[in-house]
C-alpha cells in the first residue's frame, strides 16, 4: 500500500531545480592593454585550462607585453635620429657650415644604429620569415578553435535533440533544464571564440610588413552561437580561413 510521506518546505526546496541563473557561466570579458603607438593587446584565453579567468588572462598579457618592450627598440632608434636631422636641416637651411660640421657626426651615429633595423622591412630579409612563422602560428591557433568549437557543437546538437523530444513530451522541467545547458554551451562558444580577437589584433599590427610581402589577409569577423546552425558556419568560415592562410604560405619564398 502506497503511502505519501510529507515533506517539509525547507526540504521540499531542497528538491527545486535551481534557476538558470544560478548555473550560468560568466559571460566573457575581454581584457586589454594600449599601447603607446596606438594598438591593443588582447589577453588571449588558454583553451586548454578551461574557462580564464582575470588571473590567467593578466598572466598571459604580461607575457605579451615583455616582447613588444623589446620590439620597440628599432622604433626607439628611429625617434632618436629626428633630433639631429632636425639640427642638420637647420643648419643647412640657410646654409651655416659651421653648425652643419657640427651636427653631421651626431646624425651619421644615429643613422648608423639602424643598419640591422632596415633588414626587417627590405624585401627579401628577414621579413618572409617572420611572416611564415606567424602565419603557421595563426594556423594552428584557429584550428584548435575549431576543435573546441567542433566539440561544442556536437554537445549542443545532442542538447537540442533532447529539448525538441521533451517539447514534444510536454515534460517542462526537462526543457528548462536543457535550455540552461545549452545557454552554458553557447557561453563555452562565445569563451572561445575570444581567442580570435589577439589574432585580429595581431595581424593588425603586422599589417606594414604584410603589405612589403604583397600579403592581403582578412579574418572576417565570427557569427554567434545562438544555435548549432549559427556556430556551424561560424567553423566553416574558420575553415575558409585556415585554407585562405595557407594558399598564402605557398606564395611565400
Amino acid at each position: 500500500m502506497r503511502r505519501e510521506i510529507p515533506l517539509s518546505v525547507n526540504l521540499q526546496q531542497l528538491f527545486e531545480l535551481p534557476d538558470c541563473d544560478a548555473l550560468a557561466l560568466p559571460k566573457p570579458q575581454p581584457l586589454k592593454v594600449r599601447l603607446p603607438n596606438g594598438g591593443t593587446f588582447t589577453a588571449i584565453a588558454d583553451l586548454s585550462k578551461g574557462i580564464p579567468n582575470d588571473c590567467s588572462l593578466s598572466a598571459n598579457l604580461l607575457l605579451q607585453i615583455a616582447p613588444f618592450l623589446a620590439s620597440i627598440e628599432c622604433l626607439l632608434k628611429v625617434l632618436g635620429v629626428i633630433k639631429p636631422l632636425t639640427t642638420l636641416i637647420q643648419a643647412l637651411v640657410p646654409p651655416n657650415p659651421i653648425k652643419a660640421a657640427e651636427a653631421l657626426p651626431d646624425f651619421i651615429k644615429a643613422v648608423d644604429g639602424l643598419k640591422d633595423c632596415l633588414l626587417m622591412i627590405v624585401p627579401g630579409g628577414r621579413i618572409f620569415g617572420f611572416l611564415k612563422d606567424l602565419l603557421l602560428l595563426i594556423i594552428k591557433l584557429i584550428k584548435c578553435l575549431i576543435g573546441q568549437l567542433k566539440t561544442i557543437l556536437a554537445i549542443m546538437q545532442g542538447i537540442e535533440l533532447k529539448i525538441g523530444e521533451a517539447e514534444a513530451l510536454g515534460n517542462t522541467e526537462l526543457v528548462r533544464t536543457l535550455n540552461c545547458a545549452k545557454k552554458n554551451a553557447q557561453r563555452s562558444a562565445e569563451h572561445s571564440q575570444q581567442s580570435m580577437e589577439p589574432v585580429i589584433n595581431v595581424i593588425g599590427l603586422v599589417q606594414p610588413f604584410l603589405d612589403i610581402a604583397g600579403i592581403k589577409l582578412e579574418i572576417p569577423g565570427l557569427g554567434n552561437a545562438e544555435d548549432s546552425a549559427a556556430l556551424a558556419q561560424t567553423i566553416q568560415d574558420l575553415e575558409d580561413v585556415v585554407i585562405n592562410i595557407e594558399s598564402i604560405l605557398e606564395t611565400l619564398p
